[in-house]
């Protein structure tokens, strides 16, 4: 690993108290993309997911199913772990926040965040919702129809008086205010970091970090009577996971700080503002960059329990094959964006982009060279202008799509290698290698060896996004393990003339409807 630059990427721990749906495997698969890319660019990657699992939602919903808690996030935590192997994510670590090694790091955390007075003991009395496990001023709130009080989030409030731990919050306003302006790319997109920044300015009040209601959490050091706030518990596991206390050695010496929490945008106050004060306030380095992408609608229609349109990734990758489906998530919409999921809007993506577009250009190309070139590279003439073209554009796609997914682009990173292939595809009807054949067939050669090599940077560069279906295609192309990496592109890694390449396959077939198969 020496000598590879460290990248450590996190998506948020989901919480238990819920069933896995498109928008946890949405932000895992973000974080998926971004660390199978890195690893292919030559980084030390670490990408962690993970579940939380503490706090008063949770003792609540084990109680309810006659259950002991720790009992019941055992369950509950393997749903979230299952859909991370279902949905082929590559996550080097899976962590628990009812672990040992999170114990120990969040009272480490809490000891630290004491000896520097940055927490102190007194009394709490104001409105928390227990869906949200936020506390929220009175003017956050308001009082629907039947009187009840409501958080902004549509969560129903209760007024809790109790003993609480404080976190002084309300002294770190400023010097937040001037990490943000020292540090402009720490929230993205912009929306965000507007509202974070005009929260900021309006005022920060001291946090509570404790309760003494309910027991289901990490205890308090030196006072047992009290739990750690879920989510100071909750957040630590980003530190945790790199061996936090040990500052010293180890992963925390290469990986910390993070180079990128991925959240949604609903968490991204906890994420900007509490967690860079929690870890300055322990002489700790926030992490380099937090970006909080938007909500999926499901048809047109707000996703809700209530509805019954939450959509399971499961049951999407049933029926549109895996790799469609992590396609389709990453190009639909600008990561950042809120997005709708609709049948129609995958299908035509399916058919349109992935069938079509690239599944046929390889196809319809292999199989040219497999009939009329002896089932081997071919051996290339002297290239014209239309062949360097492009060959040029394959060439630099590498920086193209790497600028967009720093700036978590996906879906613009996606659009770069589609303008290739759509040139590819183009190039084809151009040329008609089929005609070739009779009257040129070393020119044949030539086109069809530019679009083995065009077809080579596409599939190396699809492997964060369709890693199965990149694979086969790759298969095809007789390039084995250690030819597939990023410093292979170019004109080094080309293609080697008179290698034998397989019989092609499809690889993208096109989605049709059942009620329309007959």
């Amino acid at each position: 690993m020496s000598g590879r630059p460290p990248f450590y990427i996190t998506t948020p721990i989901y919480y238990v108290n819920d069933s896995p749906h498109i928008g946890h495997a949405y932000t895992t698969l973000a974080c998926d993309v971004t660390a199978r890319f890195k690893r292919l660019d030559g980084f030390d990657v670490k990408f962690l997911t993970g579940t939380d699992e503490h706090g008063q939602k949770v003792e609540k919903s084990a109680h309810a199913r006659g259950m002991d808690p720790q009992a019941f996030t055992d369950m509950v935590s393997k749903n979230f772990f299952d859909l991370a192997k279902a949905l082929n994510f590559s996550n080097d670590d899976f962590i628990r926040t009812t672990e040992a090694r999170h114990v120990t790091s969040c009272q480490a955390l809490w000891d630290e965040l004491i000896k520097r007075d940055e927490i102190y003991l007194g009394s709490y009395a104001g409105w928390y919702a227990v869906r949200d496990e936020a506390f929220y001023g009175e003017n956050e709130l308001t009082v629907g129809t039947d009187g009840v009080r409501r958080a902004p989030s549509g969560a129903e409030v209760e007024w809790v008086e109790e003993p609480s731990y404080f976190f002084r919050l309300s002294q770190w306003g400023d010097r937040l205010l001037a990490f943000y302006d020292s540090h402009p790319d720490f929230i993205a997109p912009d929306s965000r970091r507007n509202e974070v920044i005009s929260f900021v300015k309006s005022g920060l009040t001291d946090l509570s970090v404790s309760r003494t209601t309910f027991s289901w959490g990490v205890p308090v050091p030196g006072d047992d009577e009290h739990i750690m706030y879920v989510w100071l518990d909750a957040l630590t596991n980003y530190i945790t996971a790199v061996g936090y206390p040990n500052t010293q050695d180890g992963q925390y010496a290469t990986h910390w700080p993070a180079d990128l929490h991925m959240v949604g945008k609903d968490i991204v106050r906890f994420h900007a503002i509490y967690w860079p004060a929690f870890l300055m306030g322990a002489g700790l380095e926030p992490p380099k960059r937090v970006f909080a992408h938007g909500w999926w609608t499901n048809e047109g229609q707000k996703i809700s329990k209530s509805l019954g349109n939450v959509i399971d990734p499961l049951a999407l990758v049933e029926t549109y094959g895996l790799d469609q489906v992590r396609y389709f998530l990453m190009r639909e919409v600008p990561f950042g964006n809120d997005g709708d999921f609709s049948h129609r809007a995958m299908v035509n993506r399916m058919n349109g982009e992935l069938a079509n577009d690239l599944g046929n250009l390889a196809q319809r190309v292999l199989s040219m060279i497999g009939k009329n070139c002896g089932g081997a590279v071919p051996t290339p003439g002297p290239f014209s202008p239309e062949d360097t073209a492009l060959l040029a554009q394959a060439h630099g796609l590498l920086g193209q799509v790497r600028d967009a997914l720093d700036r978590q682009a996906f879906h613009e990173a996606l659009e770069t290698i589609w303008v290739v292939i759509r040139a590819a595809n183009a190039y084809v009807d151009h040329q008609a290698p089929w005609a070739l054949r009779k009257t040129d067939p070393d020119r044949m050669a030539t086109v069809l060896y530019v679009l083995a090599e065009t077809i080579r940077h596409v599939a190396i560069l699809m492997q964060p996004v369709v890693p199965d279906s990149a694979a086969r295609m790759l298969d095809q192309l007789a390039l084995d393990a250690e030819t597939r990496g990023f410093e292979t592109l170019g004109e080094g890694g080309a293609l080697v003339p008179g290698t034998p390449l397989p019989k092609p396959q499809g690889i993208f077939p096109r989605y049709v409807d059942p009620e329309t198969e007959a």
